[in-house]
Order: C-alpha cells, then structure tokens, then sequence
C-alpha cells in the first residue's frame, strides 16, 4: 500500500522539525557527556543541567531520566533548580513513548505539556556510561521560543477540494436552491462589490448569496472583517462609506478579473437549482477564491485556474 501523500504544510513541518534536530544534536551530546560524568551524584549532576541551560540553545528545562522514564534529577530551568519534579514517572509522555531505540537523540512530535498547557517538543538523548546505556538527558522546548517557527507560512497556490457535512451531503438531492433576496437583485449587488474591491480598498470579500449579505475586509483595517447587510449590498450609495484607494500594484489578482469572478459566481449560483454555490469568496492577495455549495463541499482554487474553463476544477464539477 502506498504511503499517504504528505500535504505541503506537512512537508514544511518536517522539513522544519529536520532543522531542529540538526541544531540540537551536538549541544545534546556534549551535555549528554558532561551529566554521565557525575551521573550517580544528584547534586553534581543538578549542578552540571543548571550549567548546561547556557550550552543547549532555546530550551526551557533540561532533566536526567533513568532507562524507565522515572526522573533522578530536579529540572533545571533558566530560573533555577526544580527539585519538586524529582521522582516523577515520564514514562507515559508522549516524547518518552516515541523514543526511536536505534538513535542516540530522538526530537518528539509537538504536545501539550502539563506545566504550561502549551505546544512543546522534547528532545531525548542517550546517556552512555562505560559503553552502557544509563538513562536520558531530557530537554524540552516550547514552541514559541524556538526560532524555526517564526516565519510566515505561505498557503500553496493549488486546487483544494474539501467535503463537507455528511448529514448535509446525505440529503442533497432533497433539497432546491430557494431564491434569496440577494438572488433577485443579483445584477444590482455585483457591479457593487466590485466597485468595493476595485476602487474602494476591500482586499477580501466574501459574498454569502443563501444569507443575502457579504463579509468584507478593508485596506485600511485588515484586522477587523466588517459585514455588509443586504439593504446596504442593494444600495450604490454604500461605496461612500468607505474611501477611495487605488488597486494595489501588488495584487496577485488583476483588477479586470474581479468582473469576471463574480460573473462566474452567478453562473454557480443559477446552474444547477440542486447543486448550487451559497458563497463564494475572493481575496487579492493570494489569489485564492473560495466557493462552498450547497452539498456543503468547499473549493480553494487559484483564481486564473478558477476562470479558465477547461481547467481541472470544471472538469471536476
């Protein structure tokens, strides 16, 4: 059987936790060696995992496990010492559960750690005295501090065709498209919302044709979506309520293809009185349109694939 296909979000992850592997296999090792020299000692060894916070670069707490997960050691933590986790049974942690036996350091998959409540990862090396395996020098890491995972995620520019309710799926060919007030007025409301993107700052606007109304997000406000109602949507004069901008020159979609997308969302929403769009999204940005229809599926489609029409999306439909 073939292995899953890793999506690109999942690809980044690994590529990213392969980053961070990398960067800590030799302080780990180094303070691997250092604790196993005082190893049957607790004060020292306390003493030599307090010394090595400086060694081990981002981690939070460093702490020494025998072959069993049980602790022998405080953890030591930029603040100090913290004998209180003494004693403490890790064996049922999800990092001490994924260890891989045949590497001398395995860096777990992301938890929630118990002190904080917080993602962490937690990295386990080996421990070697006189060619014996005699434990585990612990390391854990919270995810805000490790550097990796501070730059921007950028969404793949692909077709994404995702399912939706299966109660709603189950009964869709039950249903028919009820006209909506937006539906009626239709040929009012999109030379309005075009206006807003073209010519009026709003980057994404989202068009809810079932509820008659739409969602939008402006230029000079990214942070806060505004929702438009139909009695403004059916009304020109609702482009004076927002300022004039000039289209941005870094726009992924060209102000002419924002006619011809809402243009398309009206084929969609009249085709096929079953299987019928109920909203349809564009955002300039990224160039993604977002269509979800009445069987409750949803499309996230680059937006020049979504009006060419022998593309694989209209294949698919």
């Amino acid at each position: 059987m073939n292995a899953p296909t890793e999506s690109p979000l999942q690809q980044r992850i690994r590529r990213q936790r392969a980053m961070l592997h990398n960067m800590l296999v030799d302080p780990m090792h180094r303070a691997a060696n250092r604790v196993s020299q005082v190893w049957s000692d607790r004060t020292a060894l306390d003493t030599e995992l307090l010394d090595s916070m400086r060694k081990v670069p981002y981690v939070t707490y460093l702490y020494a496990l025998d072959t069993n997960g049980v602790q022998i050691s405080a953890n030591a933590s930029e603040n100090g010492l913290m004998p209180e986790d003494f004693g403490r049974d890790r064996s049922t942690r999800p990092y001490f559960q994924q260890i891989d036996p045949e590497s001398d350091m395995t860096l777990s998959e992301a938890y929630i750690s118990l002190r904080a409540n917080r993602p962490s990862v937690t990295a386990l090396q080996k421990v070697w005295r006189d060619g014996e395996h005699a434990g585990w020098l612990g390391a854990d890491f919270d995810l805000r501090k490790l550097p990796i995972t501070k730059d921007m995620y950028s969404d793949p520019s692909r077709w994404r065709q995702i399912k939706g309710d299966p109660a709603i799926r189950g009964q869709v060919f039950q249903q028919t498209r009820v006209p909506s007030r937006l539906d009626r007025h239709i040929d009012q409301i999109l030379p309005v919302v075009e206006e807003l993107i073209t010519d009026n700052g709003i980057f994404h606007l989202k068009l809810h044709f079932s509820s008659s109304r739409a969602t939008v997000w402006t230029l000079d406000d990214p942070y806060r979506y505004q929702v438009i109602e139909f009695e403004d949507l059916v009304d020109p004069d609702i482009c004076l309520a927002f300022p004039h901008r000039d289209y941005p020159t870094d726009a992924v979609v060209p102000k002419e293809s924002i006619k011809p997308i809402f243009e398309t969302f009206q084929h969609l929403r009249f085709a096929d009185e079953t299987i019928y769009l109920r909203a349809g999204s564009i955002n300039i940005f990224n160039g993604i349109v977002g269509l979800n229809f009445s069987c409750d599926g949803s499309h996230y489609i680059p937006f020049d694939q979504f009006l060419a029409k022998d593309s694989e999306f209209w294949e698919g439909m």
